[in-house]
């Protein structure tokens, strides 16, 4: 049981720091600024379950991909470590990471009925580096006891999601600009650190040589 519990803090705390609700709450605010209060909390509602669904099927369906693409794990390790250094990098200087999205797409969106799946939810929250976190995490530890701790950590970032956008307005203004980068630097450092490690181990598998020359 403890065993099973580190392993769920220990992915909690790498895919939540990825997903990062902290970081949405700003682009939340400014595209939702002009709707009642009903409708921004079923905006909530519906980007938290978008969120929980894409997780949901790339866990499912991760490995299979790569399998039916022929890519190895050690190489997606490498390259998801790549997409989730750059993240982390862009976190750590608080600022905009256009693998979540881009300008152009944070202004075609201001024009959109819905904005709860496209763009908060995907590419905005559940994007490539949540993505890659996911596969890579379910192909090293593959069990069915592993795929049920992923589940429950996958439905506890979507309820950090919800509680982040429903009371979006209520911590912006608790923590202020500052202190929402605090956070979002604290959880660049921590998805860094995550890729620097699925480097290591991709380079290690695919050059097994580097742990003789060690």
């Amino acid at each position: 049981m403890m065993f099973e519990f580190d392993e769920y803090i220990k992915l909690l705390a790498g895919l939540l720091s990825v997903v990062d609700p902290i970081a949405a709450i700003p682009l939340f605010i400014s595209l939702t600024v002009h709707r009642s209060p009903e409708e921004r909390r079923e905006v909530a509602r519906v980007c938290a379950l978008a969120v929980g669904a894409v997780l949901l099927i790339t866990l499912i369906t991760g490995k299979f991909l790569l399998e039916l693409f022929g890519i190895s794990i050690p190489a997606f390790q490498i390259a998801g470590g790549i997409v989730i250094s750059f993240m982390g990098v862009s976190m750590l200087q608080a600022s905009h990471d256009r693998s979540r999205n881009t300008p152009e797409e944070r202004a075609e969106s201001f024009g959109k009925e819905s904005i709860a799946i496209v763009p908060m939810a995907i590419p905005l929250l559940s994007g490539p580096g949540a993505m890659s976190t996911v596969i890579v995490s379910h192909s090293l530890n593959n069990s069915w006891s592993y795929d049920l701790i992923a589940c429950c950590v996958i439905a506890t970032v979507a309820l950090a999601v919800l509680l982040c956008l429903v009371m979006a307005d209520k911590i912006a203004d608790f923590l202020g600009t500052t202190g929402m980068n605090v956070i979002t630097r604290v959880f660049g450092l921590i998805i860094l650190s995550i890729a620097v490690e699925y480097i290591t181990q991709g380079l290690v598998e695919v050059f097994p040589m580097l742990v003789l020359a060690a």
